[in-house]
């Protein structure tokens, strides 16, 4: 049982079939499959080995054969989920452009997968993960960055996409949409500068134009993330043509 699949070292590092004894009658896949069933419909306090096995058909003991804990089984649906990604618009094009449209897939599979937001950052990253980074490093084409430089690059630009994310669905779980938040801050503001006591969020705030609260969320995401590609990219792109 367990012995098929250590504690140690990553999930990602041991095969999926042990050379010795019967062929798993499960794979990752369908194990990682149900356990993002679970987590949709009732978040990931519903995803524990006893449940995961009940959906699949076994026992909790033989689930241990295929994942030596429940960190294991939350790093195969992560990586899963991440294989949702279908790199649409982002084979051609410039740098910032092409990262553009991966942060609007990363965007939207946040919030198809709320509960990916509770799960931390694997060690070692999966299949999956790792055909993300060589997408991003195929976007990253023709920027002046070194090879590690890239992979910080891409760091922040994936810790950029989950932030903006993260506040979308907070607002959402709030009851707030984009605007009624924006207009609900600029009002509280407007109120804490009157007194004088602010003088330099005041006069922003004076800039602000009234139509700028109407956008919706989808705006605020890409200018938000234009902004951060820009501060990203810009200082290494070299000029074309």
């Amino acid at each position: 049982m367990v012995k098929d699949n250590p504690p140690g070292g990553s999930i990602w590092t041991r095969p999926e079939r042990s050379a010795r004894g019967p062929a798993p009658e499960h794979s990752r896949a369908e194990i990682a499959a149900a356990a993002i069933a679970l987590a949709d419909a009732a978040g990931l306090g519903a995803v524990t080995m006893r449940s995961v096995a009940a959906a699949i058909g076994t026992g909790p003991a033989s689930l241990y054969r295929y994942v030596a804990t429940r960190a294991e089984l939350l790093e195969l649906m992560a990586d899963q989920a991440r294989g949702e990604l279908a790199y649409d618009r982002t084979a051609s094009g410039e740098p910032a452009a092409r990262l553009l449209a991966l942060a609007r897939e990363g965007r939207a599979l946040y919030l198809r997968h709320r509960w990916l937001l509770d799960i931390p950052t694997a060690p070692i990253p999966g299949p999956n993960a790792i055909a993300f980074i060589e997408h991003s490093l195929a976007a990253l084409t023709g920027v002046d960055l070194s090879g590690p430089a890239k992979l910080e690059t891409i760091g922040l630009f994936s810790g950029a996409v989950r932030l903006l994310a993260q506040t979308e669905i907070e607002q959402r779980q709030a009851g707030q949409d984009a605007t009624q938040w924006q207009s609900e801050l600029t009002a509280y503001l407007a109120q804490s500068v009157a007194a004088g006591q602010h003088p330099q969020l005041a006069a922003v705030l004076a800039e602000t134009p009234s139509e700028d609260l109407a956008r919706q969320q989808d705006d605020l995401f890409e200018r938000a993330m234009v902004r951060i590609l820009d501060g990203l990219l810009l200082p290494h792109c070299r000029p074309t043509g």
